[in-house]
């Protein structure tokens, strides 16, 4: 066997571990948790306030939904799988070389299952209500509003290197909160124009039981390049790593 297939076949193996298989598991319980969540709030929002759309108050409902989900998500799966949660985060990951090819394309699998599932139990549960999509404003277009999310992503992503870098400490509640209020941020700016999804995945579910996929590759081009700008900038020209130095969680499953 040629050393390319030999490379290829033993990051395969290594993608379907049992180490590997916990860290899927893990991924599809924390977004699961993170989509109903989001996606939960949005629509309790409707309930109590029909013209939610023209509600900043609903925003505000938002927004802290993301941080708090986000946040507490990650905070149970961290020390598993990583605590990804969102495909473009793991596509960081893959290029950077964090995660393995194989390994990034199982979480992206556990991750959108996870968030279409998370919608079709809401779906299902709360009779009468549809479940919200991911718009884009009139005064937004499509490229634009790729643009603010792929910008809002970049943050996101470089948030999360930052606070899981073990040069700062272990990943502490605080890091995780960091995470979850830039998440928070990233949605009360972007929330009246594109939305402010930050997750593919998130964006992928709604619109999969809403069954419209309309404007959706917005909600993956964005973000999947500035997530990937995010970690490469990180890793290569903000903060080096040494060659003793990995970042802890981030390759558990590989």
């Amino acid at each position: 066997m040629a050393p390319s297939s030999m490379t290829v076949t033993s990051r395969f193996h290594d993608s379907v571990t049992r180490n590997a298989l916990r860290s899927y598991l893990a991924e599809f319980i924390s977004t699961f948790f993170f989509v109903i969540l989001v996606v939960g709030s949005g629509m309790a929002s409707r309930k109590l306030m029909p013209d939610a759309s023209l509600n900043p108050t609903s925003l505000v409902v938002s927004a802290i939904a993301n941080a708090f989900a986000l946040s507490s998500v990650l905070y149970i799966a961290w020390d598993i799988s990583g605590g990804h949660v969102n495909p473009a985060l793991t596509f960081a990951m893959a290029v950077g070389g964090h995660i393995s090819v194989p390994t990034a394309l199982f979480y992206w699998v556990a991750q959108l299952i996870a968030s279409v599932m998370a919608c079709l139990v809401l779906r299902v549960i709360v009779v009468g209500m549809h479940v919200p999509t991911y718009t884009i404003a009139e005064e937004m277009t499509g490229f634009g509003a790729s643009v603010l999310e792929g910008i809002l992503t970049f943050v996101l992503v470089y948030t999360v290197y930052a606070a899981r870098d073990p040069r700062r400490g272990a990943l502490s509640s605080t890091g995780t909160l960091a995470v979850g209020l830039i998440v928070g941020a990233g949605v009360l700016a972007a929330g009246p124009f594109s939305g402010g999804s930050l997750n593919p995945a998130c964006a992928f579910g709604s619109a999969a039981i809403a069954g419209s996929f309309r404007n959706q590759a917005v909600y993956w081009v964005g973000p999947l390049i500035g997530a990937t700008v995010a970690g490469l900038l990180y890793d290569n020209v903000v903060f080096p790593p040494q060659p003793s130095d990995s970042i802890r969680g981030v390759e558990i499953g590989v």
